[in-house]
């Protein structure tokens, strides 16, 4: 088995002691994102909305720095800070994938840094 550590500069870093993504065996697994600009660092936004597609974009931009895209993503995990943000979230997440949309599952956990609504995680075809 091989692996290949996935980087790019059009996402935000990743802390010590983990990669943004793995490719392996036909599939990339990128961590969890949330929803910070990959310049600042900064959260963007303050919607869940806003704070949803921020993630997207970071996701995307790993996902193609892998050679792959959102369209090819199999499964997600979402974590929400406040469980009433789900409504919000959804409506941003339909946006993003209209047609056969991953295997999604998610959860509801207090989430740091300050103002962070929201963490996405995807595995992806390669």
């Amino acid at each position: 088995m091989t692996k290949e550590v996935i980087s790019t500069e059009a996402a935000p870093k990743s802390l010590a002691g983990y990669s943004r993504a793995i490719k392996s065996n036909g599939f990339i697994f990128v961590s969890g994102q949330g929803p910070f600009d990959p310049k600042t660092g900064a959260v963007v936004g303050t919607t869940i909305q806003e704070q949803t597609a921020q993630c997207l974009k970071n996701i995307q931009a790993i996902l193609e720095a892998a050679g792959s895209s959102l369209d090819k993503a199999v499964s997600a995990t979402f974590i929400l800070d406040e469980e009433g943000d789900f409504a919000g979230m959804n409506e941003e997440w339909g946006k993003w994938f209209m047609d056969m949309p991953p295997a999604r599952q998610g959860a509801k956990l207090p989430i740091r840094p300050r103002g962070m609504k929201i963490s996405i995680a995807i595995i992806a075809e390669a």
